[in-house]
């Protein structure tokens, strides 16, 4: 039905319908995407609107109105706007501790949550990778017309280095020179490359081996690459005993040419 506006209150706007006859729009039934804080911001006194009936109260002499049901609620084709899997791109409009909030299109936001922003880095607050305003791209993660959410995920946009990069850039057995990043009763924590941290537990560290120092250097072997724990682990006792076997081999093999230099010596003398 058609009707003027009349009249304001906090919670919605007054219309008459016809001579006499007022109905009520509450706020939350004026926008199908925005919070309405207060119904001037959508509308003034004298307005013409369309609205619909939601309820009639003979009893109360109420009459409850609609203005969002006029029109198409854009959650119902949301889905096919914006399918999962699909990249899309916005602005950060809200961080919060779990994660920022991206306008996708006027009144719906999608949630990038904190477990979504990196594959590698352990993202204290998503303030340290996003800054309110920035402009970003996102991939559909999930969508929930219902409840009213798009749920966007930023690490998805690149492939996670932890199936194939990072078991290839280090593999078992290999010797690293890393930097400490961090001493803690367990172990040391050090810096790799992607942004991971590997830890050498202090049982892979030799009890008469130097005090090391954060910041300081080290080189360990790496002896665990764990993809579902995300964990890389390193071993300076299995670099050191590496290298007494490399010695090892080098002396024996240093040997044999020994003994074949005397043998063709002796064999040279006998002729």
């Amino acid at each position: 039905m058609h009707g003027r506006v009349v009249s304001f209150a906090e919670y919605g706007a007054f219309v008459e319908l016809e001579q006499g006859v007022e109905g009520l729009v509450h706020v939350s039934e004026m926008s199908w995407t925005q919070k309405i804080k207060h119904p001037s911001k959508v509308m003034a006194v004298g307005d013409m609107i369309e609205t619909q009936v939601l309820a009639v109260d003979p009893a109360a002499r109420r009459i409850s109105l609609g203005v969002r049901q006029v029109g198409e609620n854009p959650w119902d084709s949301v889905g096919h706007r914006y399918p999962v899997g699909s990249t899309v791109e916005g602005k950060v409009r809200t961080i919060t501790d779990f994660g920022a909030f991206i306008g996708i299109e006027e009144g719906i936001d999608g949630l990038v949550h904190i477990s979504d922003l990196s594959w590698t880095r352990h993202v204290k607050h998503p303030s340290d990778v996003l800054k309110k305003g920035q402009p970003v791209r996102a991939v559909v993660l999930n969508i929930d017309s219902q409840k009213q959410r798009v749920s966007l995920g930023l690490k998805q946009l690149t492939p996670d280095p932890w199936d194939k990069a990072i078991p290839g850039r280090y593999p078992i057995g290999q010797d690293e020179t890393v930097k400490v990043k961090k001493k803690t009763d367990f172990g040391l924590f050090v810096e790799l490359e992607f942004d991971i941290e590997g830890l050498i537990p202090v049982s892979e560290i030799p009890r008469d081996s130097p005090d090391i120092k954060e910041g300081e250097t080290v080189t360990a072997r790496v002896t665990k690459v764990d993809r579902g724990e995300r964990k890389v682990a390193l071993s300076i006792k299995a670099h050191i005993k590496g290298q007494d076997k490399a010695n090892l081999k080098e002396f024996m093999k240093q040997q044999e040419k020994f003994d074949t230099s005397i043998g063709s010596l002796m064999k040279d003398r006998g002729n």
